[in-house]
């Protein structure tokens, strides 16, 4: 078996729920990211990528009938490059990448695009279809927008608690008081706004035509740079009247997409780039499903162990800040130092698009490795219903420490 290494990474900036990005579909938007992480590599003949592996969670408007595949054509590439769409909620960018890599350690192809998309802003009302014909009843419409929907009768009711009613079990689980939650939060917005004024994230973001007269949408429109554990403090729960979980504490609702280019060392000079970074470990778990937001722990334990190495070898990780007390809780139960997690802001800051957050995991970490010279790093996402994805990254880039 050959290994799989991270030629390139791109995203489009992410945008508010009904912001910036509400008017794009979300098949445009996956054009776009699959663009530009093309843009960086103008060596590449688009008719060379053996797979393209996209991520998204919703599926129930305009990003059906296979997005990923709508993508590629809406990019422009040959018709002769396939594409498919997988579906594993929050993680499902990463697992793209995933899939990705083991289709190149395989040999079944050389050179994989993966990737991802969601607009929330855009996603549908439902109807169930009625067993018979012209019911005599109301018809309840529901929103495809985030969580449970079309509950099965027969699913525990313990396991289709919200989101964030499984958080707030969390914390009272783990005895994570509101106050470090609110602390970590306004972490997030402070990290993302000085990696966006340093100019970490000009490379890695592809600014977006939207209407009006404001130009390009090139940042991403949730960051807020005057936050505070103070002001944060001033929010009032959001599902329990005496909870710790508030709007600010919590990612918010989301619009975006990301790309990753993946390919055999060998790719190099079709690609015409040199690899960054090696795919060395993977993992997946699953706990019950209200305990989804502490999965990603043994998920990374076990990508760790594949990669054979420990966390005091890792100098770099990035974990989907979902919420800030299922963060906590991970960072807590690993015993790493917190200044390595997210230094360049995480999804309460940035945004959490379902489907594309698992490939800016990606291409943030890439490059973080990069930056820092750093050779270990991890990527870590918990997914609704009690899973978590996790992918361990070696630097293999020549200013490597």
């Amino acid at each position: 078996m050959v290994d799989s290494y991270v030629y390139a990474a791109a995203r489009t900036p992410f945008g508010r729920f009904r912001g910036a990005l509400s008017d794009v579909r979300p098949d445009d938007l996956a054009a776009l990211a699959v663009s530009g992480v093309l843009a960086s590599t103008p060596s590449l003949d688009p008719a060379a990528i053996g797979d393209v592996v996209w991520g998204n969670a919703n599926g129930a408007g305009e990003d059906n009938r296979n997005v990923g595949r709508m993508a590629v054509l809406l990019a422009g590439l040959p018709t002769s490059v396939p594409a498919t769409t997988v579906n594993r909620l929050c993680g499902s960018s990463l697992d793209a990448a995933i899939i990705g890599s083991r289709a190149i350690e395989t040999g079944d192809a050389d050179i994989v695009l993966t990737g991802g998309v969601e607009s929330m802003s855009r996603a549908p009302w439902v109807l169930p279809k009625p067993s018979r014909g012209f019911p005599a009843g109301d018809m309840t419409a529901v929103s495809t927008t985030l969580g449970w929907r079309l509950v099965n009768e027969r699913m525990p009711a313990e396991w289709t608690v919200s989101l964030g009613e499984a958080n707030e079990m969390l914390a009272e689980e783990f005895g994570i008081p509101r106050e470090r939650q609110d602390e970590f939060a306004a972490r997030s917005h402070h990290l993302a706004d000085e990696a966006w004024a340093s100019g970490f994230y000009d490379d890695l973001v592809v600014p977006v035509e939207v209407g009006g007269d404001g130009g390009p949408f090139s940042r991403d429109e949730g960051i807020r740079p005057g936050s505070t554990a103070r002001k944060l403090a001033g929010l009032k729960p959001a599902f329990r009247p005496d909870g710790v979980i508030t709007a600010g504490n919590a990612s918010p609702l989301n619009d975006g997409a990301s790309a990753v280019l993946l390919g055999s060392r060998e790719a190099s000079s079709r690609i015409g780039l040199a690899p960054q970074a090696r795919i060395a470990g993977r993992g997946v778990s699953a706990l019950e499903p209200r305990m989804f937001g502490f999965a990603p722990v043994e998920a990374a334990g076990r990508a760790l162990r594949r990669a054979g190495i420990s966390w005091s070898d890792v100098s770099a990780v990035e974990l989907n800040e979902a919420f800030a007390v299922q963060s906590l809780a991970c960072v807590d139960s690993w015993g790493i130092d917190p200044g390595i997690v997210n230094a360049k802001g995480g999804a309460i800051a940035i945004g959490h698009p379902l489907g594309a957050s698992g490939g800016r995991l990606l291409g943030t970490l890439t490059a973080r490795l990069r930056e820092s010279g750093g050779r270990w790093g991890v990527a870590a996402i918990c997914i609704g219903v009690g899973q978590a994805l996790a992918v361990v990254l070696e630097n293999v880039t020549e200013d490597r420490a």
